[in-house]
């Protein structure tokens, strides 16, 4: 059996303080998912931060953070973040069980090309 790394050790042990450890942990993997897709969408317009700043009329170092931390942003932060890149997020609800097969992210690409 392939030796334990450290990430899943420290998981082990924050999961043995605090059971519901596992599932705060897949919600910021989610969170972190939508935002890397954001970056990735911005990326592909060839747009920078700073332009995104200035329509989410906020700091180019703030879209920096939000786009490398993955920090616990506002449901309307991101909802601003997709609007400057032309989308609309919509939330999905899934069943807790149903939700490991499930992709954190779909992006759609324009049907009026």
């Amino acid at each position: 059996m392939p030796e334990r790394d450290f990430l899943e050790e420290m998981i082990d042990r924050r999961t043995a303080r605090s059971p519901e450890f596992p599932r705060l942990l897949d919600a910021a993997q989610r969170r972190r998912e939508l935002l890397r897709a954001l970056a990735g969408q911005r990326e592909g317009q060839k747009r920078s931060q700073t332009a995104i700043a200035a329509a989410m009329e906020t700091s180019q170092s703030f879209v920096a953070r939000l786009e490398s931390t993955a920090a616990d942003a506002k449901i309307s932060t991101i909802d601003r973040y997709a609007d400057s890149l032309g989308f609309v997020v919509q939330y999905h609800l899934i069943p807790t069980a149903d939700a490991y097969g499930a992709p954190p992210v779909v992006v759609e690409s324009s049907s009026r090309q």
